[in-house]
């Protein structure tokens, strides 16, 4: 009861914070898309379609292009307070439709590449913590370190030409077959698109877990509690499962919660090399062609996806441990 006291002003701290990152981060994004050398009329009708200089301001006017910045800004900040967040001028369609369809198949290669990656980097890293020095320590370390070094675009057309091109085990792109009415469209197939973008977003956010882990296993196997339980002569197999795996559980999960952000920038990414259907590539299609309303929208979304994760994993260090306070450690 006492917890969950505690938690409620730090919650509310949060949220103003939310608030805060918000308005700023909208300002900051219109700002840039006002600066940017993209005509959002050109590339509403296209670079190679000719317009009359009528019809060039007809356009404007139906989407308010017209007008001032601080006019746009104000108008459009505040209609997606009201719970109006535009049209999308590449889909001609509601931005929260667009979202919420393009959300849900980001979420589902986000959520596999995240359970992907934190099972592995956890089971890797005490595996090469519980072996610090020997070969397999070293050929999982050095595995991670080339990791982290790969852009995942790299990765992906890599896959693509290994898995795709010369084996043929699954599709080059798209979330779904070409051609294909979206109710006859089995789970098998969506899946069989899904396994390639999920593996390339996986295994490179492997590597953070993973050598973290290590780190608090070997750290955990020099400390008092371990050598009196070598001296009790318990196996090193009890060791590992009654004081290992537990003490370094909160740390490892933890520090996936904070790797949304990682996630989603790796899922841009992902996304565009596999043709993947969604959020990344709407973002990139949305600032390419200046779509500013869907911009706007996918911004302040992309952002309570990461917040929300680092707030799970303070919430989850304030629960367990009371002690650790906003900051600073009693």
């Amino acid at each position: 009861m006492k917890n969950s006291k505690s938690l409620l002003p730090y919650l509310f701290k949060k949220l103003l914070r939310l608030a805060s990152l918000l308005v700023a981060l909208c300002i900051i994004t219109f700002a840039l898309m006002e600066k940017s050398p993209i005509d959002p009329v050109t590339a509403y009708v296209g670079a190679d379609t000719k317009v009359s200089l009528e019809q060039r301001e007809n356009i404007a006017e139906h989407w308010g292009l017209n007008k001032p910045p601080v006019e746009r800004f104000m108008s459009w900040f505040k209609s997606m307070a009201q719970g109006d967040w535009g049209t999308s001028m590449i889909y001609r369609r509601p931005v929260v439709d667009v979202i919420g369809e393009r959300f849900v198949a980001s979420l589902a290669l986000m959520l596999v590449a995240w359970i992907i990656s934190g099972v592995l980097g956890f089971v890797m890293g005490i595996i090469s913590g519980i072996n610090e020095g020997k070969f397999i320590d070293k050929a999982i370390r050095s595995y991670c370190y080339v990791l982290i070094s790969t852009p995942t675009f790299w990765l992906g057309i890599l896959f693509i030409m290994i898995f795709s091109v010369k084996l043929k085990w699954f599709p080059v792109g798209l979330g779904v077959p070409i051609g294909i009415l979206s109710e006859e469209v089995t789970l098998k197939s969506m899946i069989n698109h899904l396994i390639l973008p999920a593996l390339t977003l996986s295994i490179l956010g492997v590597a953070n877990i993973c050598l973290h882990t290590r780190e608090k296993v070997i750290e955990i196997l020099s400390s008092d509690y371990v050598l009196f339980a070598k001296a009790r002569g318990e196996s090193k197999k009890n060791i590992v499962f009654n004081h290992v795996i537990k003490n370094v559980s909160l740390p490892a999960i933890t520090l996936q919660f904070l790797s949304f952000s990682e996630l989603f920038a790796g899922a841009v990414f992902a996304e565009q090399v596999f043709s993947y259907p969604g959020l990344g590539q709407a973002t990139v299609q949305a600032g390419l062609k200046g779509d500013l309303p869907l911009l706007m929208g996918i911004v302040i979304i992309s952002l309570i996806f990461v917040y929300t994760g680092n707030l799970i994993a303070d919430i989850l260090y304030r629960v367990i441990d009371p002690r650790i306070k906003e900051g600073q450690q009693v």
